[in-house]
């Protein structure tokens, strides 16, 4: 295992929302460290990777093959509009169950948010009461800034993680920044509208020298100023929106139907969501940010342009309904047209009963730790190697996003190797076989 850059001290987690997604997250970790239950669907606490030849089978643990911080490293800080505890927060939310909840709340109403920043034409569904009275762009970032470094030293922690988990703005166009770190400073000095609360929380993050990850389909991370920034302040950048229920199996389904060269007439996804996501995603302006992330994994995935007769003529449409009964608990229901052979249509139809927050939270966990891990071994700017939790990974400018979460998957443990000085695995397997299996002489 490469033992450069250990993690040392405490690694504080600063979450910009502190709701069902941040609770959830936190109250797991805590569950975990108190050994009452497993950290299913973190990769870094359960994930392994084989090290060397298949015929060896050697596999080690994530978390041997590279130094990553402990769940016991890990302490907990939030910003959020709304002035209410964790344990406040976890008991409105109605993702933990009452024995969950009345062991884990002592815990939880330790963790109070600092006022946030804050921009009511972008969440209109949610009425702050407890954000920073400032007058400009400017002074709310040095707020942010200053706040960072009160949570390191009130946290007791020598690095710190922002994770972006707040509710879902209205999109917004980024084009009035600019494309450099100069045309973004003159855009802060004048209060540029189009620089967001969650810009705001990148910029002060990256300034502070703690990685920044966008948890949510806000503009942030893939702003080419921001990407500067991060390059120049040796900062690690990635995003955005995390990939939990439907759009996850959209990547394992359409890969399975382009690997086997079968058509796609349609396909129809629809949502039911009774969580404060879902009441302000009712938002016609925040929904289309939702919605350009959980649309554009198709087109990446399946390539109009290299298999028109295939899926040149697909239609995708998308739909999410705020529906209060449900709560955290999502159901989405998908209807896929496709075709084979001599053109016979065949359908596949999916009823995905999920529970948003407990599929997000482990996301949370394992972004944390690779990005600090990044920070740590001196990595900077875009991290596409984290593409695999990610609804729309963040990619250098000219390269194509890959959205097929296996090649995600072997992008992220290749990653791990090459991090571990460990070779690089193929999957190739021609030199098992021998003469059985000759290549062509040149």
């Amino acid at each position: 295992m490469v033992t450069k850059s250990k993690p040392d001290g405490k690694l504080a987690v600063l979450m910009p929302g502190l709701g069902a997604v941040a609770t959830t997250f936190i109250a797991g970790v805590e569950m975990a460290r108190q050994g009452k239950c497993a950290p299913i669907g973190s990769v870094t606490q359960l994930g392994t990777a084989r090290i060397g030849r298949r015929d060896e089978h050697k596999y080690v643990k994530l978390s041997e093959l590279v130094p990553l911080a402990s769940l016991d490293d890990l302490v907990f800080g939030a910003w959020d509009i709304i002035p209410e505890t964790a344990a406040e927060v976890a008991e409105r939310s109605g993702v933990l169950n009452r024995q969950h909840l009345d062991a884990i709340k002592p815990f939880l109403a330790t963790i109070k948010p600092k006022k946030a920043v804050y921009a009511a034409n972008l969440v209109k569904n949610i009425k702050g009461t407890h954000y920073k009275d400032l007058k400009n762009t400017r002074e709310k970032i040095e707020a942010l800034r200053q706040d960072i470094r009160d949570f390191k030293k009130e946290l007791g922690a020598k690095r710190a993680v922002v994770m972006y988990t707040g509710s879902t703005e209205a999109w917004m166009d980024y084009s009035p920044l600019g494309t450099t770190v100069a045309d973004l400073e003159k855009a802060i000095d004048r209060s540029d509208s189009a620089f967001t609360p969650t810009m705001m929380y990148a910029y002060a993050a990256i300034s502070e020298g703690a990685p920044f990850v966008n948890c949510t389909p806000n503009v942030s991370s893939e702003i080419p100023a921001l990407q500067e920034l991060a390059r120049q302040k040796s900062v690690p950048l990635a995003g955005k929106d995390l990939k939990t229920g439907q759009t996850m199996l959209k990547t394992v389904l359409a890969p399975a139907l382009k690997a086997r060269m079968l058509g796609l007439n349609g396909w129809y996804s629809t949502n039911i969501l009774g969580n404060r996501d879902g009441e302000v995603l009712e938002d016609p302006g925040s929904f289309k940010s939702k919605e350009k992330t959980k649309t554009q994994v198709l087109d990446t995935i399946l390539e109009r342009d290299l298999y028109p007769d295939l899926y040149a003529k697909y239609s995708h449409k998308v739909s999410i309904h705020y529906y209060p009964p449900r709560g955290d608990d999502k159901e989405s229901w998908d209807n896929i047209d496709i075709f084979g052979w001599m053109n016979y249509p065949m359908q596949i139809k999916i009823n995905f009963l999920c529970r948003d927050s407990i599929l997000a939270a482990p996301l949370v966990l394992d972004l944390a730790l690779f990005a600090d891990l990044a920070s740590r071994i001196e990595w900077k700017g875009i991290q596409e190697w984290l593409s695999l939790f990610f609804k729309q990974p963040i990619v250098k400018e000219g390269l194509e996003i890959e959205n097929d979460l296996f090649i995600q998957q072997t992008k992220l443990k290749n990653t791990l190797r090459a991090i571990a000085g460990e070779e690089l695995i193929t999957h190739l397997g021609l030199d098992y076989y021998g003469a059985d299996l000759p290549l062509p002489k040149k």
